[in-house]
């Protein structure tokens, strides 16, 4: 080990006694690229063992020692991006702001946050502040039933949120926006399933039933 040197041990930071500012400093952005970077990582890891071992990938992760709601966060973040689109210069955190947006809203507001520098809660004010101020004057407001809901769960979904750097009512918001674009998606696959039919579609189920349907 050089005397300059910062040693990455599994349960430490190994740090030289003299070591100046400047050195210190790099070190810590180094530290916090490669945690950065891990949650990308393990975002792509957990997607590819969905899609090559269906069946033991969570073996997989329990054998890690990994959670699965952490990483299926990190994977729901990391498959709205493909690789080409992540931008290098913005954390996770950066993208997983505006995760639940269209891709080309996406790459409009990360390009913004890159050229004015902006820190995540900033970025995640700038996108309050835009959707109230495209909120159609004097547009009412939906009442919505509170839920009672247990406290183990709800502790889920803090973790979640933390864990994607963004408050827990914008992720909560967020994963129901998703859901309903899915479902909105495949308006078939989601009747069949409701149905109990096979997801091949419930009009072809109709049709080897002899139901009749308008064309």
């Amino acid at each position: 080990m050089r005397a300059d040197q910062v040693l990455t041990m599994r349960v430490g930071l190994r740090l030289p006694d003299l070591l100046s500012f400047e050195e210190w400093e790099r070190a810590g952005r180094q530290l916090a690229g490669v945690l950065d970077s891990s949650s990308w990582w393990l975002g792509d890891w957990l997607t590819y063992g969905k899609d090559h071992y269906s069946d033991r990938y969570k073996q997989g992760i329990a054998a890690a020692g990994l959670r699965y709601q952490t990483l299926r966060n990190y994977a729901w973040v990391a498959g709205r991006f493909e690789l080409g689109r992540r931008r290098s210069r913005l954390t996770f955190q950066h993208h997983a702001e505006v995760a639940s947006l269209p891709p080309g809203d996406q790459d409009t507001w990360l390009a913004r946050a890159e050229e004015r520098g902006w820190t995540t809660k900033q970025l995640r004010n700038a996108l309050r502040e835009a959707r109230e101020d495209t909120a159609p004057k004097g547009a009412k407001v939906i009442p919505v039933r509170q839920l009672a809901v247990p406290r183990e769960r709800f502790e889920r979904w803090l973790k979640a949120a933390e864990c994607t750097g963004v408050a827990v009512e914008e992720w909560v918001l967020s994963i129901l926006d998703s859901a309903a674009e899915q479902v909105m998606e495949g308006e078939d696959e989601w009747a069949a399933a409701v149905a109990g039919l096979p997801p091949s579609g419930a009009l072809s189920a109709a049709n080897d039933l002899g139901v009749a349907h308008a064309g």
